[in-house]
């Protein structure tokens, strides 16, 4: 049984048929790309997949369990955490608060136990306070804790991102176009983080991303949308010979050179 299982997923927004049964699989202990031009339907995928939107037909089941109707509370509770194309950090909040943020759907102290300043209470928020700091080093934010986190580069923010959504502890991380912006360097830095994370930290990744470069090097497994439709599913190399994918990509002109550089 695959970790995670969308059959048939459609949805419409008005005159725009945004996906058109979309099915797919991730299995666990695996990193798969999603991929596709501007207004594929990527991102919608995603907003489906997490609560934000409900899908007009379809099913989504993780862990054998199914996700429909369930609040994007609920579905970060049930394991599936993610990141956003455009940065939602808290900016006037320090590297450490955004974390602890992330923190709270596995808090479960009650409120009064924090009035009180329960033992419980101060013990788990040391506990909250140390598994923070850790999740900071590991996305390569060692020492910025006590930062604000509009002080950050981009590419920092967007670890900051990461080490967020990974505070919830999650089984499958989702990445939204996670290296946009950064350079080739941070790009690399940040393929050997997922790969760091797979079994240790996640179950799975799915990510949408548009450089090549980065799909091609780090992908078990690429799916390719195109207005809405799954046109192409399989290994990096066989996707990127597929003429299909090759003909939705005409014109873009990322696909074949940063595939290839």
């Amino acid at each position: 049984m695959a970790l995670l299982d969308l059959r048939a997923i459609s949805k419409r927004f008005g005159g725009l048929q945004a996906l058109i049964n979309v099915s797919l699989e991730l299995e666990e202990g695996t990193i798969a790309s999603l991929i596709g031009p501007n207004g594929a339907g990527k991102t919608t995928l995603f907003n489906t997949l997490t609560g934000l939107y409900r899908p007009d037909q379809g099913e989504i089941h993780f862990q054998k369990r199914s996700l429909l109707g369930l609040k994007p509370d609920k579905i970060t509770a049930a394991g599936i955490s993610r990141t956003f194309q455009n940065i939602r950090l808290f900016s006037h909040m320090t590297v450490l608060e955004n974390v602890l943020v992330g923190m709270h759907s596995r808090l479960k102290t009650s409120l009064p136990a924090i009035l009180c300043n329960s033992k419980a209470f101060s013990s788990q928020e040391q506990e909250a306070r140390r598994r923070a700091i850790e999740l900071i080093e590991l996305t390569g934010l060692c020492g910025r804790e006590n930062e604000w986190a509009q002080q950050l580069s981009y590419g920092e923010q967007r670890r900051l991102e990461i080490a967020r959504a990974l505070a919830a502890a999650p089984q499958l991380l989702l990445l939204d176009e996670p290296t946009a912006g950064m350079n080739a360097r941070e790009a690399q830095s940040l393929m050997a983080l997922f790969r760091e994370l797979i079994g240790k930290h996640v179950k799975a990744i799915l990510l949408i991303e548009h450089n090549m470069r980065v799909v091609m090097g780090i992908s078990d497994r690429v799916h390719v949308l195109d207005y809405g439709e799954k046109i192409a599913e399989g290994n990096p190399e066989d996707v990127r010979k597929d003429p299909r994918v090759i003909e939705a990509y005409l014109g873009q002109g990322s696909w074949m050179g940063n595939a290839q550089s």
